[in-house]
């Protein structure tokens, strides 16, 4: 037997021995997940391929979570909400009633859906600036989220963030700043020392396919993979970075298959499928409160407005594009499965809720426009526990120039 040969038969071996291991370690997992809500399923889905339970005619294809009707009527209402308020907000800005807004329609299932599957009590929140339907899924009000887009004297941040840096400690969402991924390593940190005091606790992060290239995804990973941190990375792969397509961010087969390389499961998911996100990021979280470390999932979704209001999409996709993208929208998915399947709405309810809705914000844009700007003198609160000397003087100095 030549030399090569017996190379050859050795790779051979060496590579049936791998994916024994490889398969072992599947099946060892999927036992010790059985009782998961019977979700070890997901574990067998694997990262290049995508988890929908709901297809976009509405239509039940997968495991139906059976989520309870008023919950998931509620969670409905939020999506509209969602989509309407996101709308007018876009106008208001064209209006130059409001500063510079990042839309989040197209991808409110992503956001609900996730949320829906958090414990309110525990559970914290580190979004991205796109994710206005998680703020409202978590319980922030029209009326909050108003005064933080309008930055009146009534904006809890006092008008100092842009109006997508969400932040809502009694709603347990954490600042948000603006360098992409950034809040990444945090959430991490915040998880693992969640776990050092013995809550129990889970952290969610919110991020574009853009922000996967930048070096705190892989710190955070990283970290939190080798310490198992009680972490849930959401991927919301809007299928572009700002102008930059997802084919040219990654030469990875999905963003998913990235967990591998850091020790921990990765999921792919519909992201315009409710059920599918509510889905894996349950399991996720009864995971990681198991003990048993961080998951990835990626939820494959599509913006259909602009980056932001200074961008022009127009300039780098098609119109064709967004409208194929259109008919996959996770708002009328989730309107047919309720009218069909549960029957518990109809096209009348729909009407009427959209009515009032675009009632509401109406009314609470007009309320909020009337509030006046933060006093001035608010700038030099809450920097310091107490007011340094050079602060004290500032104050003094603005405050004889008012007068």
């Amino acid at each position: 037997m030549t030399k090569k040969v017996v190379q050859r038969a050795k790779a051979k071996m060496t590579k049936k021995s791998y994916k024994r291991k490889i398969s072992d370690r599947s099946t060892s997992k999927q036992m010790r997940y059985s009782a998961l809500e019977g979700r070890s399923d997901l574990l067998t889905t694997g990262p290049n391929e995508m988890l929908q339970i709901l297809d976009p005619s509405g239509r039940i294809i997968g495991k139906d979570p059976e989520i309870r009707t008023e919950v998931l009527l509620g969670a409905y209402r939020n999506m509209v909400l969602t989509r309407i308020f996101d709308e007018k907000l876009i106008s208001l800005q064209r209006q130059g009633r409001m500063g510079t807004y990042v839309s989040c329609s197209g991808q409110e299932a992503s956001q609900i859906g996730a949320v829906l599957a958090l414990s309110k009590d525990k559970d914290w929140i580190f979004p991205m600036y796109r994710d206005m339907g998680m703020i409202i899924q978590a319980g922030v009000s029209i009326k909050q989220l108003a005064n933080r887009m309008i930055g009146n004297a009534e904006d809890e941040a006092l008008g100092r963030d842009l109006p997508n840096l969400f932040a809502w400690k009694s709603k347990k969402i954490v600042s948000f700043a603006a360098p992409i991924a950034s809040h990444l390593p945090l959430a991490t940190g915040f998880a693992m020392a969640a776990r050092l005091r013995k809550d129990n606790l889970v952290t969610i992060s919110t991020f574009g396919d853009g922000a996967t290239s930048s070096g705190e995804f892989h710190v955070a990973m990283n970290f939190a993979g080798v310490y198992k941190a009680p972490s849930i990375f959401i991927c919301e792969n809007n299928q572009y970075a700002i102008s930059v397509p997802v084919r040219q961010q990654t030469a990875s087969e999905s963003i998913a298959v990235k967990a591998h390389a850091y020790g921990f499961d990765g999921i792919k998911v519909d992201g315009n499928d409710i059920f599918a996100v509510y889905t894996a990021v349950r399991w996720a979280a009864e995971k990681a409160r198991t003990g048993d470390g961080p998951t990835l999932i990626e939820c494959v979704t599509y913006r259909l407005g602009a980056h932001s209001t200074a961008d022009d999409w127009k300039k780098y996709r098609s119109t064709d594009e967004v409208e194929t993208w259109r008919r996959k929208d996770p708002i009328p998915r989730l309107k047919e499965y309720l009218i069909r399947n549960r029957e518990a709405w109809s096209e009348d309810k729909d009407a009427k809720l959209r009515a009032e809705i675009e009632a509401e914000i109406g009314q609470t844009i007009s309320s909020s426009e009337k509030i006046p700007p933060p006093d001035p003198m608010t700038m030099f609160d809450d920097v310091y526990s107490s007011r340094s000397k050079n602060l004290e003087e500032q104050s003094k100095e603005l405050k004889s120039q008012e007068s």
